[in-house]
């Protein structure tokens, strides 16, 4: 039998007379049932309905649990903030001790001479140093407000004399010229902005348009079942130089080009002059000649002319003559199997090309800040400069590797030659003045690596910037009297020399590093805040948008390109003059990273090679393995890498940081907080925080 239901009825009127007994009781009006000012002999019970108890509950649960969620999310926000300080605490901590450690193990009696520009450098930062300390009296003694005047002739002290001429000398006669240098400046800062923008525009209109080049014909899928004399004759040439860890990937991304074998031929020009590297790269090479692939090793026995000299000797062999087209790739690159497929057919039909470049892509992009910020401007080179070029005007600067080339087109255009550091830059400029004419392929990629420590880094672009200051001052006549049109002489002059790889290092590293500190301490000469911050604002945004993954790192990459300019305006200036470390050539440090796709692909088609030649496996795999056991050995016998200072760098950075303090007696918000994040960042370079860490 189930249980009677509840009077509900019965329950709200003993409620309602409750109520009104309390209320008659506080308002002193009357007795109720119940007077709580006596004592009864019995409880009270409250009864109320089930709908008013549970929204009672409701609210009292709900304030409980406001409370306690109020009182987590504090506790999380305070452990996120203890954590966020610790970390903070632990990387300064960690800062400060790598740091002190880098300082204390240089050796200060190293015979490393002091460049000139380190000379003006390090005479300007105690200069700066000076003039901060001089400013800092005159503000404590309220002179920012009240100058003093060298035309009054009373003067309360010796230091109040020197200060009133100071502001006469530097308001007459340094800060006119200052600011006359300022104003060059800032005009080649603007026109160099606006070709950066047209290159923009021209990339836009390409993508827009859809414009690319198209090959008359194309070769089939199937080699075995095609005529071979289809197929032009292809030397691969593989120029190297004691690459240690990048050999055995590079000869086997090249060794599996699918091209009919006895079409090609590969050529290892290996110049390293150390023996067991040397000893490997042999074993390599023999390694895939018994798999029947068409490759000879030659290592020069006098060693001149680096990169150039190397493949201008392996040009002069008989059996050149025999080929059509050269492929070219530095030791770490890594074609794609149908590399040639896409490239050699744009020569058909197309007698007058002499050149077909194709991209790089690198494996290794994201493995640290240095990598991301060299991933932006290699990418804005070949999305935008390489393809607008290549599409308007048939020319651009070959990059050295990744590219075929008619041999005719070397051939006419003098060969390569040894008198400079950019050998490609040079026969590229020679071919055009010939009349040849260049593709540039912006999606055909091919891999490589990018140095991922800053000495690497630095020596590279060292090499970069000094070659094309060489180049321009012994072609420039040429280029005067060769036969081709006045346009492409402008170019080459103007757009492609001077705007470029001159006007370019020279205003940012004087417009930036020199001219705006002094205008700290010469406030009569001023660069205005679009110049400091707006304008090249929008350049960096320019320039990441061929990598707009990348955009995060807009500010470190325009904080860091400025601190390279101090690299680069030194390169111009020994290609210009001459000095002696113009001519140096140092080969890229490089550490044979490979894409998991790329290593997949190597190992499919090795694998279809030791089917074809099952009978040499045995003998193959065992010497790989005693090449492998000869490598490891002379790893650890290698040369130690370490940190190093870079003094330029580290005064450069002492300068900017001097600037900004001396900015805050002017209360210039802009410029201060410009050079404060450039010093630091000049510091962090100067201290080899950027890049590899060797422990």
């Amino acid at each position: 039998m189930s249980p009677p239901l509840p009077n509900y009825e019965f329950q709200e009127w003993w409620n309602r007379e409750r109520e009104k007994t309390l209320g008659s009781t506080t308002t002193g009006g009357g007795t109720g049932l119940f007077d709580k000012s006596e004592t009864p002999n019995w409880s009270t019970v409250e009864i109320q309905s089930p709908s008013s108890r549970t929204s009672d509950l409701t609210v009292e649960k709900e304030r409980s649990r406001n409370a306690r969620q109020r009182s987590y999310v504090f506790l999380l926000k305070f452990q996120q903030s203890a954590q966020f300080l610790a970390w903070l605490t632990n990387s300064t901590f960690s800062l400060f001790l790598t740091a002190n450690r880098r300082i204390s193990s240089s050796n200060p009696n190293s015979n490393r001479s002091e460049s000139r520009l380190y000379r003006i450098i390090k005479a300007f930062s105690i200069l700066a140093v000076i003039l901060l300390l001089f400013e800092l009296i005159a503000f404590f003694k309220g002179w920012h407000f009240s100058p003093p005047s060298s035309a009054s002739a009373e003067f309360s002290g010796l230091i109040e004399f020197l200060y009133a001429n100071w502001l006469f000398v530097r308001a007459n006669f340094l800060a006119p010229p200052l600011q006359a240098l300022a104003n060059v400046c800032i005009v080649l800062f603007l026109i160099q902005s606006v070709d950066r923008i047209l290159l923009v525009f021209g990339c836009f209109w390409i993508k827009f348009r859809g414009l690319k080049p198209v090959p008359l014909a194309e070769f089939g899928e199937d080699i075995e079942n095609s005529n071979p004399n289809d197929y032009p004759m292809v030397l691969l040439q593989i120029p190297m130089c004691n690459e240690r860890e990048v050999y055995q990937q590079s000869i086997a991304a090249v060794c599996i080009q699918d091209w009919p074998r006895d079409r090609m031929l590969i050529q290892v020009l290996d110049d390293s002059d150390d023996v067991n590297v040397q000893h490997l790269i042999k074993a390599e090479v023999q390694k895939w000649q018994q798999k029947g692939v068409h490759i000879l090793y030659r290592h020069r026995l006098i060693r001149t002319g680096y990169k150039a000299g190397n493949l201008k000797s392996a040009m002069s062999c008989d059996y050149v003559k025999d080929y059509e087209f050269v492929a070219i790739f530095d030791a770490d690159f890594q074609p794609a199997p149908d590399f040639l497929k896409k490239t050699i057919p744009h020569f058909k039909g197309n007698d007058d090309l002499g050149l077909v470049q194709t991209r790089w892509s690198f494996v290794n992009k994201d493995e640290n800040l240095l990598t991301r910020l060299q991933n932006i401007n290699l990418s804005f080179h070949f999305e935008v400069e390489q393809q607008v070029n290549g599409i308007f005007l048939n020319f651009f600067g070959f990059n050295g590797t990744a590219g075929v080339w008619r041999i005719k087109a070397l051939e006419e255009s003098g060969g390569w030659l040894e008198r400079t550091t950019v050998e490609d830059m040079d026969i590229a400029v020679r071919a055009h003045l010939c009349g040849w004419k260049f593709i540039y392929l912006n999606d055909v990629k091919c891999l490589c690596e990018l140095p991922e420590s800053y000495e690497a880094y630095k020596k590279q672009q060292h090499r970069w910037h000094s070659g094309p200051m060489q180049l321009f001052r012994l072609c420039f006549f040429d280029i005067l009297r060769s036969k081709v049109g006045f346009p492409k002489k402008a170019n080459l002059i103007f757009l492609f020399f001077l705007l470029r790889k001159l006007v370019l290092p020279f205003y940012s590293f004087t417009l930036f590093c020199i001219i705006l500190p002094m205008t700290m301490f010469l406030p009569e000469a001023q660069l205005p805040a679009w110049v400091v911050c707006y304008v090249p604002g929008i350049m960096s945004i320019l320039n990441i948008l061929p990598a707009p993954r990348s955009f995060p790192f807009i500010v470190p990459y325009l904080l860091f390109e400025n601190t390279m300019s101090v690299t680069k305006f030194n390169a111009m200036i020994s290609g210009l003059f001459k000095f002696g470390s113009s001519y140096e050539w140092i080969v890229t440090k490089k550490l044979g990273r490979s894409s998991e796709a790329d290593l997949v692909a190597i190992v499919e088609r090795e694998s279809e090679f030791q089917e074809e030649n099952i009978g040499l496996l045995r003998s193959s795999s065992e010497s790989g393995l005693d090449d492998l056991n000869k490598l490891e050995i002379t790893k650890k016998t290698g040369k130690k890498r370490i940190n190093r200072l870079y003094r330029k760098e580290l005064a450069l950075s002492f300068i900017l940081l001097t600037a900004s303090a001396r900015s805050l007696l002017s209360a210039q918000g802009i410029h201060f907080y410009f050079l404060l994040f450039q010093g630091i960042t000049f510091l962090v370079v100067g201290l080899d925080l950027i890049g590899e860490q060797v422990s």
